[in-house]
């Protein structure tokens, strides 16, 4: 069963396209926990639940009165018209971990009716899920934010770093860039040397790193050292900026 979280049209907050307007498709369900980034969110019952900032499109557990199951592809397409959108605005689709529904007939029928309508589309992954190109070649047409969890996330490594799924994604897509969550305690605990180790799957593919925190507080304090580790390494800084604008990351 496919799940939809939320949708939410804002502009891009992280990466390569940060500050472009684009409609947000959140979908329910991930492959990873991510408790080590320690963001906690009070579900409706009271109990706090602890992973990412996303938690919520994560834990169905405690959050399933917001996850929308979806039966037809029609029901995500007719979410466009709730909006007065630019045409062929940028469509993003994000988590929890939407390639957990890449074989998923509604969800291939509705990614290709955004590309037949002439939409950028742009997939925000954690790069651990491999697709099949070659049964599916409609995914050769979008761009794929790799989003690769690093040791802070507490997630193992050899559940969070696929080589062979991030160079297949990398060389098969029409765009592809690295996109990693940093906090400053991580830095000087042999981050670049992680960094390295993940990259090297695709050593052309642009990195950008933005500050860890599920709040505009988070994001702040771990700004300015990671601007610095940026500008030692060579790397893109993005910031966050629906986090940093709104203090929040629901519906920006």
């Amino acid at each position: 069963m496919l799940y939809l979280v939320e949708h939410f049209y804002s502009i891009q907050g992280e990466g390569k396209y940060m500050g472009t307007p684009s409609l947000f498709f959140r979908f329910g369900g991930c492959n990873m926990r991510c408790e080590g980034f320690g963001c906690v969110e009070t579900a409706p019952d009271g109990t706090q639940v602890l992973g990412c900032d996303t938690v919520y499109a994560v834990n169905k557990e405690h959050f399933s009165q917001n996850w929308i199951p979806i039966k037809s592809a029609m029901e995500l397409l007719n979410i466009l018209n709730l909006y007065e959108l630019p045409r062929h605005v940028d469509i993003v689709l994000t988590g929890g971990e939407p390639l957990i529904y890449a074989n998923d007939t509604i969800f291939v029928e509705f990614i290709t009716a955004l590309h037949q309508a002439g939409h950028q589309v742009t997939f925000e992954t954690n790069g651990s899920i491999g697709i099949d190109f070659e049964q599916f070649p409609i995914y050769k047409k979008f761009i794929y934010a790799l989003s690769v969890k690093l040791s802070n996330s507490n997630e193992p490594l050899s559940k969070r770093v696929k080589g062979n799924v991030i160079y297949t994604i990398a060389s098969n897509a029409k765009e592809a860039f690295f996109k990693f969550s940093i906090d400053a305690d991580s830095i000087d605990l042999g981050l670049e040397e992680e960094i390295s180790s993940i990259i090297m799957h695709s050593p052309r593919t642009k990195v950008y790193c933005m500050p860890l925190g599920g709040s505009k507080a988070e994001v702040e304090a771990n700004t300015e050292p990671l601007i610095e580790f940026c500008k030692t390494k060579g790397y893109n800084f993005s910031d966050r900026l629906h986090i940093r604008i709104w203090d929040q990351n629901k519906g920006v």
